[in-house]
């Protein structure tokens, strides 16, 4: 047996995939053949859904399709949404979000749960599709004791999520930067939550169980948590000169500042992330409020003069689900949300094609320990 050790498993291959692959030297995040940032720009979060589901782009009349499918599942099961209310008001969202996609898998019929078909487990990845937005905001709204809103059927998806979490329907700009949002979430590689999810999908474990996995993981403040810290600093700040003070004090202390830095892009920036500086700007600019577009910028300086450090996508999304009027405590949920057809596509892959993961340990604790004879 090999004992070569890598920590964090970093740079050791652990799947092939035909789903996606981060090309850091080109910086081009490949999405099933096509440039993410491309896809970003041109075509909506459903196109992204349907491709990595189905392996190709669908039509327009393809899009409208899938998405009277996924319209088709949005009834919700009065039971799940009636615990996450018994939940406490201080539940953290993910752990209402994990609670609650857990007990969906009890409502599949019949052989459902149990079939790892890709047909079946395409069925449940739309299922999930269709609810886990409402898990998302009803959750919130659940343990923060305000009305459910239910999703209409005039809206588009994407409008759908932003109008269930806020209240108001979103404007068609409103809603593009949010559909571009879901878009750069929604598939990443091999992040800690996706290899979660392909582990467990390995046991022949279902969809559901897989993703429940994903969502503990994603909790994690070293994998989704970053975009919550980024934007309670933001607030705390202010403004620019604040910022850029309130920097140097944590990175004097050896504090480490959330939103730089990445385990994949280390001397390059992260292309998602300038897709969201864009968004940012747009956005700022249409809501009046150019000084938190500008602070970021002073941000991004601040960490590239004094580390060396460019910044991750949550930097730049953080600032933008804020101007949206997302709740800070709902910026992972989303980007679990996002990812949930992504991670789908991961499971359908290894259940495809599957080998039970089961890696072995370089041991450094003693040996030849003997119990005294009593």
């Amino acid at each position: 047996m090999s004992e070569r050790y890598q920590p964090g498993l970093e740079n050791v291959i652990a799947s092939e995939t035909g789903i996606s692959y981060l090309d850091v030297e080109n910086e081009e995040i490949v999405l099933r053949g096509y440039d993410l940032m491309e896809l970003a720009r041109t075509v909506t979060y459903l196109d992204v859904a349907c491709l990595l589901l189905d392996g190709a782009l669908p039509t327009a009349a393809e899009r409208d399709v899938f998405e009277e499918r996924i319209k088709a599942e949005y009834a919700f099961p009065p039971q799940v949404m009636s615990m996450l209310q018994l939940l406490p008001k201080e539940s953290h969202v993910m752990d209402v979000l994990r609670t609650g996609i857990s007990a969906l898998a009890s409502f599949e019929e019949g052989q459902e749960l149990e079939d790892r078909s890709k047909a079946a487990n395409t069925r449940k990845a739309i299922r999930l599709l269709a609810k886990v937005p409402q898990i998302v905001a009803g959750g919130y709204r659940a343990i923060t004791k305000q009305p459910i809103i239910k999703p209409l059927e005039s809206l588009s998806y994407t409008a759908n999520f932003l109008y269930m979490i806020t209240g108001s329907v979103p404007t068609p700009m409103e809603e593009a930067v949010f559909d571009q949002s879901l878009i750069v979430y929604s598939e990443h590689e091999m992040p800690n939550s996706t290899f979660a999810a392909r582990v467990i999908a390995s046991t022949q474990s279902d969809i559901y169980g897989a993703l429940t996995g994903a969502v503990a993981s994603l909790k994690g403040t070293l994998h989704g948590g970053a975009n919550e810290a980024v934007m309670k600093m933001l607030l705390e700040a202010g403004s620019a000169e604040a910022l850029e003070a309130l920097m140097l004090q944590k990175l004097a202390r050896k504090e480490r500042i959330m939103g730089f830095g990445h385990r994949v892009y280390m001397k390059k920036p992260d292309p998602r992330a300038m897709l969201m500086k864009e968004a940012l700007e747009t956005l700022a600019q249409d809501k009046n409020e150019p000084e938190l577009y500008q602070m970021c910028v002073v941000g991004e300086q601040v960490m590239k003069r004094e580390k060396q450090l460019y910044p991750n996508l949550d930097y730049y999304a953080a600032p933008v689900y804020h101007l949206l009027g997302i709740p800070i405590d709902l910026f992972t949920p989303i980007f679990l949300a996002a990812r949930t057809i992504g991670v789908s596509a991961h499971v359908i892959e290894q259940h495809e094609h599957n080998r039970l993961f089961r890696p072995r340990v370089l041991y450094n604790g003693p040996r030849n320990l003997h119990p005294e004879k009593g």
